[in-house]
């Protein structure tokens, strides 16, 4: 989720708040896959993520394209309400938004022994797609001309349009690239904590770690949850009942004070 935050942000210099929702439609998404259409596991994973691929751009194009060159903070808000309205839908479906679903997937249940340590399928799954997802990304946006692009327009969009860059184009791509990262989340996420339509608010947990992490920083991300994630777990252990709640927006508060930029985020200086 953290790295969906950042990829927008890379690209566009927005912050979308619609990604927790996001990822709540790719993991109903694979839901149906397997359930509706009888898919295989390995087949109606990447069927979802295609799907809300080409759903992300478009949202981009229908809902986002409309109102750019308008300050980021109504992109935001819009964001905002995009997510209220997906969240809607899914939940006036009969007797699929408001229930909670089981992801059937085949490593259920299995746990990985390693010495005296004893983890669960499900994380070690969701360790190494995350790992394989931020090299994948970080190649993309440092090696390829695609991910070169996103980066240009995101930091002048008029200048890059005259340098030959579509903008619009790149625009869609990114949305459609966060979307399918939703997605992915969604439906790693799915088999742990079950599929219903409020799995989304989990994505304002991922919020936090990519402020830690650093809004540039694709490895930021992935070191930001790390460190959300054990202040949650110690949170939750040593302090009485509530702090594990609140203990991400404090460690945020406190980034945000003394290293506003993150642990890997880029100081950047733009010329007026």
């Amino acid at each position: 989720m953290a790295l969906g935050f950042v990829l927008i942000y890379k690209a566009t210099e927005t912050v979308s708040f619609a990604q927790g929702d996001l990822m709540m439609v790719g993991a109903f998404s694979g839901l149906a896959a397997m359930t509706l259409l009888g898919f295989p596991f390995w087949i109606a994973v990447p069927a979802a993520i295609v799907a809300m691929g080409i759903f992300g751009v478009l949202v981009e194009r229908l809902v986002i394209r409309p109102i750019l060159g308008q300050p980021a903070f109504s992109i935001v808000m819009l964001t905002i309400g995009v997510g209220y309205v997906l969240r809607g839908l899914i939940t006036m479906i009969p007797d699929v938004g408001t229930d909670t679903h089981t992801l059937a997937v085949p490593y259920a249940g299995e746990v990985l022994r390693m010495g005296g340590l004893v983890i669960a399928a499900e994380q070690m799954v969701v360790i190494g797609a995350t790992g394989i997802l931020c090299l994948g990304l970080f190649a993309m946006f440092k090696y390829s001309k695609l991910g070169v692009a996103m980066q240009a327009a995101s930091q002048n969009q008029l200048a890059a349009y005259y340098m030959g860059i579509p903008v619009k184009q790149i625009n869609g791509l990114v949305w459609g690239l966060a979307a399918a990262v939703a997605a992915v989340a969604g439906l790693l996420l799915a088999p742990i904590t079950f599929v219903h339509a409020n799995m989304g608010f989990i994505g304002l947990k991922a919020f936090p770690a990519a402020v830690v992490g650093g809004f540039g920083s694709l490895p930021g991300a992935i070191v930001g949850g790390l460190v959300i994630g054990i202040v949650e777990s110690l949170s939750g252990f040593y302090l009485p009942e509530g702090f594990k709640d609140i203990a991400p927006y404090i460690v945020v508060l406190l980034m945000l004070v003394l290293k506003p930029n993150g642990l890997f985020g880029e100081q950047l200086r733009k010329k007026v």
